[in-house]
């Protein structure tokens, strides 16, 4: 018998162990809990050398959240959130760690914008976590079968929220390509979180010439802010500049 191994993730104990023991009873499940995304990536890291890798993940949508809180609304195509500790985040990172591995996301409400945004990252599935242990059993082996498992009373909103996603980052990338190939490395040096004056000395530039061309940036973004500017950056897929590698070429080498 081909065994199913699943690493529950959820930081509410009670839940995590209950719902752990109910898919052990199954006779080809070996199910694991863990109660973080650190722990869960440790779990993930010790299973692959000891060769007895995971095959799915059950994340909680809402991992390490505040009890009552509502959860940020992010622009459509922002990616996941950066925190480590998030589940749309450990769903985004898992894809990148362990790819061999489905990860299906378990939320207390439906939701298409964070559906979305959870395929988006990777995720195979978005299951309520009131449905019934027949219909999880369903998606874990069907995602396992590369399928994907949305509840069908979400299916029309995720199919918006994705084709909005598609125009912004359409429309992002038509307005970074309206940028010269100085800004675009100043646009680079932003996404990786440099400061004025640290992009001035990667390019050889003064500090006032490279807060021209970050207003530059900004005016042809058509945003107020850096933040704003780091963000559509992201959607339209402009990688940060790579710190560790050598600097770019002296001023006067680009426009």
């Amino acid at each position: 018998m081909v065994r199913i191994r699943v690493l529950v993730v959820d930081d509410h104990r009670i839940f995590a162990e209950s719902l752990a023991a109910a898919l052990a009873a199954e006779p080809d499940v070996d199910v694991s809990a863990a109660g973080s995304g650190p722990a869960a990536l440790r779990c993930l890291e010790r299973a692959v050398a000891e060769g007895r890798r995971f095959d799915v993940l059950l994340v909680d949508a809402d991992l390490g959240a505040v009890a009552g809180a509502v959860p940020a609304q992010r622009e459509p195509g922002a990616g996941p959130p950066p925190s480590g500790s998030d589940g749309i985040a450990l769903v985004a990172g898992v894809r990148v760690t362990h790819p061999g591995v489905r990860t299906v996301v378990l939320a207390e409400r439906d939701d298409p914008r964070r559906a979305a945004l959870a395929l988006q990252a990777g995720a195979s599935g978005w299951v309520a976590k009131d449905c019934s242990l027949s219909r999880l059993l369903a998606v874990i082996r069907g995602v396992l079968r590369e399928e994907t498992h949305l509840p069908p009373a979400l299916l029309t909103g995720v199919l918006r929220e994705l084709t909005a996603a598609r125009k912004h980052r359409t429309d992002s990338e038509r307005l970074v390509e309206s940028l010269t190939p100085r800004e675009h490395e100043v646009l680079r040096c932003m996404v990786a979180g440099l400061g004025r004056k640290d992009v001035a000395a990667r390019l050889f530039l003064s500090p006032h010439t490279v807060r021209t061309h970050m207003q530059n940036v900004l005016g042809k973004l058509g945003v107020h802010s850096t933040l704003a500017a780091v963000a559509l950056a992201r959607r339209a897929g402009v990688r940060p500049a790579d710190l560790a590698g050598d600097v770019v070429e002296r001023s006067g080498q680009l426009a």
